[in-house]
């Protein structure tokens, strides 16, 4: 059975969701879902970087780990599996982005960088850029070594992302993606956080962490569509 997470932040001609097991991450699955062409949907090859592609005409298959683009008619997304998915838009100048956020892309503020980039290259206000930050693993189970925990801090600040349990470091990586944003202006209120981990319900989402190893993605998908 297909569920699709819609965040009700967004507003006007835009499509975003965030998908579950079914139909994951399977573009011809989510193209027939939506009556598109598999050729309107781009992902980048994801590696964990700090690359963001401004997309154009051209689909070509480019490393990254954030899609920018203004153009109409194409699906952009990324794929997860414990990592955040998330997803950006700015109607009054029908810019949409999409980002993934492991442990190493908050590090790098790949986030910051993104919202940064609409900014500067869209001349976006804060005001207007909206987020929905899609499910992902929680601070309940992420448990991770002080060295990546000291990554994130460095690109975060400290705050309520980081907790300490008997001696042991969990972040939540939506709350520290979610400080950044607001680091860089975005008000509270165009900020949508999703409540569910995915190492909490592997029935529900891929969990790589809960699986021990890689079983399978969802993700995350957003588009000015016809």
């Amino acid at each position: 059975m297909r569920r699709l997470i819609v965040p009700d932040i967004f507003k006007g001609k835009v499509t975003a969701f965030f998908t579950g097991k079914s139909p994951g991450a399977d573009t011809s699955a989510i193209a027939r879902l939506f009556g598109i062409q598999e050729s309107d949907i781009f992902m980048p090859i994801q590696k964990h970087t700090d690359k963001i592609v401004v997309l154009d005409a051209s689909r070509e298959p480019k490393i990254a780990d954030a899609v920018v683009t203004g153009e109409k008619g194409v699906l952009i997304g990324v794929q997860v599996a414990d990592c955040i998915p998330i997803l950006v838009h700015d109607g009054r100048k029908g810019i949409v982005g999409a980002v993934h956020a492991g442990w190493r892309g908050t590090a790098a503020g790949l986030l910051k960088k993104t919202i940064s980039l609409l900014m500067e290259k869209f001349f976006c206000k804060s005001d207007d850029i909206l987020l929905a930050v899609g499910p992902g693993i929680g601070g309940c189970c992420y448990e991770v070594g002080p060295d990546v925990a000291a990554a994130v801090i460095r690109a975060t600040g400290e705050g309520d992302y980081e907790i300490k349990r008997s001696g042991k470091h969990f972040l939540d990586l939506a709350r520290a993606n979610r400080q950044q944003a607001l680091s860089l202006g975005l008000p509270e209120n165009n900020l949508w956080l999703a409540e569910e981990c995915t190492s909490c319900h592997p029935d529900r989402f891929y969990s790589y962490r809960y699986a021990k190893g890689s079983r399978g993605r969802q993700g995350g998908f957003i588009g000015i569509m016809p």
